[in-house]
């Protein structure tokens, strides 16, 4: 029986191909600037004394829609402002409502770290990503072979992308490898899209000290930061908790006000 996650797989690697038929991978090469002065999401994070990664997302096969309308120029900008010490980019179009025009305008707003926050399965994403200024890019564990996690994280460090893997249970552990900059641990099962916050605390531990940790989804109480923080963790991504409200960077401002 398929989950939403193998629906989502399915549907981003006929995506790809397409994208791949409009602009070849050598077209997105050749507009790749490395730009050393584009800023560090894995330094972001260590120098933050809160680790608020905060998302632009304007839906989830979770909760369908939960800002429609939401427009870049509004929110990006607000979320800088206010305290973010990187911000993740939602780009998948069927599932959530993004694209890749939202990160090129994002970054064109910001100089807070962009994280590109879709489901990696080709190379070409990579490029993509770089093209248009990302900082860092997601590779999810559940979503790749070991050997795919690795293949990736190689490029990705070749076109000098900052990577976060993103795990869900000791299994993925596995795809840790010394390319990666940051694991994050996703609260939320991705095939049965069911959140628990205790997984967080489960796999703290087992996480090297090496690599800079994150917990991601279902976070809406500073104390549970707080709780995060106190087992090693230094990023919390969080997106439905702002973009719910009518002002997410407003809302991010209060949340950081509590956690201070």
């Amino acid at each position: 029986m398929s989950t939403i996650l193998d629906k989502i797989i399915a549907n981003k690697k006929i995506e790809v191909e397409k994208q791949k038929a409009e602009i070849s991978i050598k077209a997105l090469a050749e507009n790749i600037s490395y730009d050393k002065q584009v800023a560090s999401f894995k330094q972001a994070l260590i120098n933050s004394s809160t680790g608020i990664i905060a998302e632009f997302k304007r839906r989830s096969p979770s909760r369908d829609w939960i800002f429609k309308n939401a427009k870049i120029e509004d929110v990006i900008p607000s979320y800088s402002q206010n305290g973010a010490s990187a911000i993740s980019v939602l780009t998948d179009m069927d599932f959530f409502g993004g694209n890749l025009a939202d990160l090129v305008r994002a970054k064109e707003l910001t100089k807070t770290p962009l994280l590109r926050k879709d489901f990696v399965v080709d190379e070409y994403q990579l490029y993509q990503a770089k093209s248009v200024g990302a900082s860092a890019i997601l590779l999810i564990a559940s979503a790749l072979s070991i050997k795919e996690t690795i293949l990736l994280s190689s490029k990705a460090k070749e076109l000098g992308l900052d990577i976060l893997l993103e795990i869900h249970n000791e299994k993925e552990l596995e795809h840790i490898n010394d390319k990666v900059d940051v694991v994050g641990v996703n609260n939320r099962n991705l095939g049965t899209f069911v959140t628990d916050i205790q997984v967080s605390f489960d796999l703290a531990d087992k996480i090297p000290n090496e690599f800079v940790k994150i917990s991601e989804s279902g976070i809406s109480k500073p104390e549970t930061v707080k709780q995060l923080q106190q087992v090693g963790y230094r990023g919390f991504l969080m997106g439905e908790n702002f973009m719910k409200t009518s002002n997410p960077g407003k809302a991010l401002e209060e949340f950081i006000g509590q956690l201070q």
